[in-house]
């Protein structure tokens, strides 16, 4: 028996036979475009695919009003698999979805610029195939979850998750992202802090009473301009960015009372971010000292840097590699093409350079990767962004893969990415890595050694280091309404 190819092809039938259960929820979320914290039509979705495979529900995990976990398990003992699902929007990237041209479907609006309404339901078609198995397969024991995890782009669902426990009897975790390749991901990423400052001076006329007032934008303007320093006093890979979030308002002649700043601090390790941000504390401390201000800050989430494990890893490319990319027709490349003309030739430019001078002009020419990425674990590939998985991957073994979504290219958190959302080849490169990511899971759940190496492998590259959440105890995850900050 061979057990790639007699997996892939049970899965491949399951999720091919329900595809239009995962194709009508992903558009569904995608028509929703709920940004962080605020995700509740797409959590009902969700849970409503959930409730009717069969899925026990367990809603508000983690003091987390959009979030939950569903679980479905067969026997006693055996492994827990866990596939992690992510369903928020980001802000004023709302587009009309098919179209070539930049058109807002409303103002401002939100839009799933980064894929998130594929990526939940794609976490979500893995984890009803391996509980389809499962039910078809009495003997093999175990538990397969899906974590519905709110607020990736900014807010941490997963961090909120792993600090409470929610992982502590997983055994292993898939997750996938849409993305311009077929790849299994294999690299570390960025630690992160993000925290927003409000300072609060004394209104006055600017012009006939100057000296009474004290001005909260002089307060972040200084505290900005601190920060530009603190840039030139940094390792290579960190980052300090920031949005002024509240001006003061919009008359210069009334001093601003009230001011606010919102920063991320990046940097490769949570020791390196801690202690960044504690300087960056120490800027906007002096900047309310100098400008006669009060400041407080806030939290507004955390996550770790990512842990890679090439035992899974290995696992998900053999069963990506044995699905096979998607075929396209001719109308597909001719969307992708005409989305690929619209980027700016400094994003053709930078995708041309990742793949090289030979494979560049033919994605160019048809701008949709109808192949699957080699994989190699021979060096670690670095991630200036940051994402919870991360928190995952200190408490499980966690593998991720890439499919094929949008146009080579493409980049993520703009319009053209809402625009591919609900193409047909992005919905292909969904239930690719679903079928990928059920395969593995499977396969994990058959052979509890995987596990065991995976887990062995997890403690090597910690070196004794335990996860340490950077979310401190006394903050909670915020409620609805808590704004649409990204990451």
């Amino acid at each position: 028996m061979n057990m790639t190819l007699d997996l892939t092809r049970y899965v491949a039938e399951v999720i091919e036979s329900k595809k239009d259960t995962f194709i009508s929820a992903s558009d569904r979320i995608w028509e929703f475009a709920e940004t962080r914290f605020d995700e509740v039509q797409s959590a009902e979705a969700l849970i409503e695919v959930l409730e009717t495979e069969g899925f026990r529900v367990e809603k508000g995990v983690a003091g987390l009003e959009t979030g939950f976990i569903g679980s479905y398990r067969a026997g006693n003992g055996g492994p827990v698999i866990a596939l992690l699902g992510e369903y928020d929007a980001l802000a004023d990237l709302s587009q009309e979805a098919g179209l070539s041209e930049y058109r807002p479907v409303q103002p401002r609006g939100n839009g799933h610029g980064c894929g998130h309404n594929l990526l939940g339901v794609g976490a979500l078609a893995a984890a009803v195939a391996v509980k389809d198995y499962m039910a078809a397969h009495p003997e093999t024991a175990g538990e397969v979850r899906f974590y519905g995890c709110p607020a990736e782009e900014s807010g941490y669902g997963k961090t909120y998750l792993a600090r409470e426990g929610y992982f502590k009897d997983v055994d292993a975790a898939f997750s996938w992202h849409p993305h311009a390749m077929n790849a299994v991901m294999h690299g570390s990423s960025n630690a992160v802090i993000h925290a927003t400052f409000n300072f609060k001076g004394i209104s006055a006329h600017a012009a006939a009473a100057p000296h009474l007032g004290r001005s909260a934008l002089d307060a972040v303007e200084l505290m900005n301009i601190g920060a530009n320093y603190m840039r030139e006093h940094m390792i290579d890979q960190a980052r300090l960015h920031y949005a002024i979030t509240n001006s003061g308002g919009f008359a210069p002649n009334v001093v601003q009372a009230e001011a606010e700043v919102t920063y991320l601090v990046r940097a490769p390790k949570t020791a390196q971010v801690r202690e960044l941000f504690t300087r960056l504390v120490k800027v906007a401390e002096g900047a309310a000292l100098m400008s006669g201000t009060q400041m407080e800050y806030r939290y507004e989430g955390a996550c770790a840097n990512l842990i890679p494990n090439s035992t899974l890893e290995r696992v998900l490319h053999k069963h990506l590699s044995a699905l096979g990319a998607p075929e396209y027709s001719a109308e597909e490349y001719a969307f992708a093409k005409a989305i690929y003309e619209t980027l700016p030739e400094s994003n053709k430019q930078e995708a041309a350079a990742m793949v090289g001078p030979k494979l560049a002009p033919l994605l160019a020419e048809h701008p949709l990767t109808g192949f699957i990425v080699p994989f190699s674990d021979d060096k670690e590939m670095f991630m200036g962004g940051s994402t919870d998985v991360a928190d995952v991957s200190w408490n499980v073994p966690t593998a991720q893969c890439g499919a094929t979504t949008m146009a080579f290219g493409t980049p993520l958190h703009a319009w053209q990415t809402v625009a591919q959302g609900k193409s047909s080849y992005a919905h292909k490169g969904m239930l690719l890595a679903a079928k990928a990511m059920a395969a593995a899971a499977i396969e994990t759940l058959l052979e509890p050694e995987l596990a065991k190496r995976a887990q062995a492998e997890l403690r090597e590259r910690l070196g004794g280091e335990a996860y340490d959440c950077l979310v401190p105890a006394d903050v909670q995850p915020p409620k609805q309404g808590a704004g649409t900050l990204a990451v």
